[in-house]
């Protein structure tokens, strides 16, 4: 009831101001970007049901300008309306990167206006298929397009179950990208300081089999699988498809996270009914309200129990926090390195929390404040971890001594059992490593049967298939030419009814060894595509350069003598050709279809020829 008091106040002193306002954003294209927040007004949609026909007639009054720095109303129930207006005051085209830089919003309808006409509509959201955005990107990025003295007026509607935070960018596009490499760089050196971690006390666990190592495993796995679904990594990486469980399982993760880390609390800082009973309730409480969040999390929507969980969450840093600190205070060493983890990580989720609820600005900072905070927790606590091996260590090494001085002979006895276990064990290894050397190299020659077509000894169609998208990828990224010729032997199904099948098998071995002899660069793919056709991939070569070769081929075929018994004869193959730069990633079989139809336009124009191009014209 405050909060809505409080908007209806602002609401009235917005009117009492006068109608709302927001400078049109200039873009020249020599910004490397330009936040938005300071061009963009909002509009609550109370009714929830608003149409863009609704949204444009609404009175300038009734839209309210947003305030750098960032564009944050906390955890809302209604949708939100946001315009902004962009300008391009120069002579030149533009296309600039509109990004919204929070990838927890579940629903994001966006059109873009150009003197009242919608021109581009774009519908994206994490409950929406990745693949529906228009690039493939953990936030939601939409390529703009803008005309000589063009303005673009940009509507959305957003709407979430989580914080309505809508940061908006606008990006030149290199400069986005060379932005994303540096922020790609930040994610990569925490997830791999966190998997490095993993593995090390995964070791450790192995070596020691203390539970307390098991507990934090389970805590520094659960936390950047929260991080990576909250940040829209696991979305865009592990599992673009799961839209129903890329919301549900950011709250499992972070109730994993509460769990693990009460777990390990408990067993690491040794909490007991003895010493601390108050404590060892509170946490156990902690536990099972995380664990039946998380069972409720299976059922229930993500916008209901997204609250329930964050509070579950504070409160577990605030009591770990408080935990670390009585121990310390009675002096458990260990709880020095604790409590300053637990600290940092604290003060990274309040960070987050705080911006979630609006009470802080969107920011770097505080967007990447929980990787920081945890990122500073797992190094510390794993000094601590370090620290009590140590003097377990220690502590069994002073033992181990004395036993060798009371059991000398015993342990000499040992020793040469163990030298004669080790050298057993060498020579097993090595027997398990040849074995492995040769199963490889079976497994080598496997893999080269299965992409080899048997009789011709050329590449098989399966392997065509499987790489021939991989060479369209790298053309498009590159911008390099790529060109697909498709080669039929002429008459050959005569061929084969004349003479038999086994002749025709010789017919297609003499046209595979022209085709191989005259495509000889490593990189270029000849295989057979199936009965007498044959398909050539010839990655940075132009249409006119595939055309040479073609010509080449179709004349060593030609002049090339085919013995039959004692009648000599010259076959022909008739050839089509595909080549451009591609225009897009989806270009495979596009390319394939525009040459397999020029290779028919050459078929029904008296064969023995070569044809170029989607339009059937001859070389």
């Amino acid at each position: 009831m405050s909060r809505i008091l409080i908007r209806l106040l602002l609401y009235g002193l917005l009117l009492l101001a006068g109608p709302a306002s927001a400078e049109t954003a200039q873009w020249s294209g020599n910004e490397r970007n330009l936040p938005l927040e300071g061009h963009t007004q909002s509009w609550v949609d109370t009714s929830g049901d608003a149409s863009l026909g609704d949204v444009r007639s609404l009175p300038r009054e009734a839209w309210t300008p947003e305030e750098p720095p960032s564009i944050s109303h906390g955890y809302v129930d209604e949708p939100y309306w946001f315009r902004t207006r962009i300008h391009n005051p120069t002579d030149t085209p533009l296309n600039p990167y509109l990004e919204i830089g929070y990838p927890a919003l579940h629903h994001i309808d966006l059109h873009v206006l150009s003197d009242g006409e919608t021109v581009q509509t774009q519908t994206m959201g994490n409950q929406l298929p990745f693949g529906q955005r228009p690039l493939e990107h953990r936030n939601f990025v939409i390529p703009l397009q803008l005309a000589p003295g063009e303005t673009l007026t940009v509507l959305m509607r957003v709407e979430t179950g989580s914080s309505m935070q809508v940061p908006l960018t606008l990006w030149e596009s290199e400069a986005f990208l060379v932005y994303e490499q540096s922020d790609l760089l930040f994610q990569g050196i925490y997830f791999g300081i966190a998997v490095a971690m993993i593995f090390y006390h995964i070791f450790v666990y192995i070596a020691v089999r203390e539970r307390a190592f098991l507990y934090y495993i389970g805590y520094i796995s659960a936390m950047p699988l929260f991080l990576a679904t909250l940040g829209g990594l696991a979305y865009q990486f592990l599992w673009p498809g799961a839209t129903w469980w890329n919301n549900q399982l950011m709250m499992i993760f972070l109730m994993s996270v509460v769990v693990f880390g009460a777990l390990f609390t408990i067993r690491f800082l040794s909490i007991n009914s003895d010493n601390h009973p108050f404590l060892l309730r509170a946490t156990s409480n902690l536990i099972a309200a995380a664990l039946l969040i998380i069972l409720v999390a299976l059922f229930v929507p993500f916008s209901t129990i997204v609250l329930p969980s964050i509070g579950v969450a504070f409160l577990a840093c605030c009591l770990m926090l408080l935990v670390g600190i009585v121990r310390l205070l009675k002096g458990v060493q260990a709880a020095r390195y604790y409590t300053v983890a637990w600290f940092a990580m604290l003060a990274g989720g309040i960070i987050l929390a705080l911006s979630k609820f609006a009470l802080l600005p969107n920011t770097v900072f505080t967007q990447n404040a929980v990787q920081v905070g945890s990122g500073l927790g797992v190094i510390v606590l794993s000094f601590a971890i370090a620290d009590r091996l140590n003097k377990e260590k220690k502590a069994a090494l002073e033992a181990q001594q004395q036993a060798l001085r009371e059991e000398r002979n015993a342990r000499m006895a040992q020793a040469e059992t163990l030298r004669v276990q080790e050298e057993a064990n060498t020579r097993l290894e090595h027997r398990v490593h040849e074995r492995t050397e040769a199963l490889e190299a079976a497994n080598a020659k496997l893999l080269e049967f299965s992409t080899t077509d048997a009789l011709t000894g050329l590449r098989n169609r399966g392997y065509f298939e499987e790489v021939f998208p991989n060479y369209c990828v790298e053309a498009f990224r590159y911008r390099q030419p790529l060109s697909v010729m498709v080669l039929d032997i002429d008459h050959f199904k005569a061929f084969n009814d004349r003479y038999g099948h086994l002749v025709g098998d010789d017919c297609l071995r003499m046209v595979a060894e022209c085709i191989a002899n005259l495509v000889t660069r490593p990189e270029d793919i000849v295989a057979r595509y199936g009965g007498e056709e044959f398909v050539v991939v010839l990655p940075d070569t132009t249409a006119e350069g595939a055309r040479c070769v073609a010509e080449r081929i179709r004349r060593r075929v030609a002049e090339t003598p085919f013995q039959v018994s004692r009648e000599t004869i010259h076959l022909t193959v008739s050839i089509g050709i595909s080549g451009r730069i591609p225009e897009t990633v989806e270009i495979t079989q596009r390319l394939f279809e525009d040459a397999d139809q020029a290779l028919y336009a050459a078929k029904h124009s008296g064969r023995n020829r070569v044809f170029v191009g989607s339009d059937g014209q001859p070389a």
